[in-house]
């Protein structure tokens, strides 16, 4: 499956949205997807007044944003070496949870009987892991990840209830988080909404 990772990198922005600043997201100040802690990490003073604060964080343009997520959250740690198949959600869970989306798939792969070290960095261990992971199961490889993915969210919202509002709705149904995972996910493994609700029952 060849894709173009710039237009991945804008389908990523277009997903993200605009300027928000929701004091219990531990991200911060964010725009299109993009962070102030990101932008203070590589100094973008964006409005030339010698600090980056959410000034620069609202002066991002959709341009910028797609040329960080490129150079910082795609090439930067590797995720070329990966299968193609992978690239969509794994890029994208990236630009949301760093290297946490390369420790999903590195548990996934022990999972799949390809033992290799969780430390969300992407060698050539993880590289030909995955790799091999994609060549004996190319039709599932992607579903895998993107539920692992979905399990992931939920565990944050188990643990956090500050969280649960990202992964269900104030009418109960499936949040942000969950919907984004199974964007990545062929439909036939999407939660129904009757499973949604049994999984997150205990939450109250």
């Amino acid at each position: 499956m060849a894709r173009d990772v710039r237009q991945l990198a804008e389908e990523i922005v277009a997903r993200e949205g605009g300027y928000v600043d929701d004091p219990e997201d531990p991200g911060g100040a964010t725009n299109h997807g993009v962070t102030i802690h990101t932008l203070r990490r590589l100094g973008r003073d964006l409005t030339g007044d010698g600090r980056v604060d959410r000034a620069d964080v609202r002066a991002l343009s959709r341009a910028q944003a797609v040329e960080i997520f490129l150079t910082d959250y795609f090439e930067a740690p590797g995720l070329g070496q990966l299968p193609e198949v992978l690239w969509p959600s794994v890029f994208d869970m990236y630009v949301n949870a760093g290297a946490q989306a390369v420790k999903i798939l590195q548990r996934l792969l022990c999972q799949m009987g390809w033992p290799v070290a969780v430390d969300g960095v992407i060698g050539p261990q993880t590289a030909a892991a995955a790799q091999a992971a994609a060549g004996a199961a190319p039709e599932h490889i992607a579903d895998a990840y993107g539920i692992a993915r979905r399990n992931y969210y939920f565990q944050i919202a188990d643990r956090r209830p500050a969280s649960r509002k990202y992964a269900r709705t104030r009418a109960g149904g499936k949040g942000g988080w969950i919907r984004r995972a199974e964007a990545f996910i062929a439909p036939r493994y999407h939660l129904s909404d009757a499973d949604f609700r049994a999984r997150v029952a205990a939450w109250g």
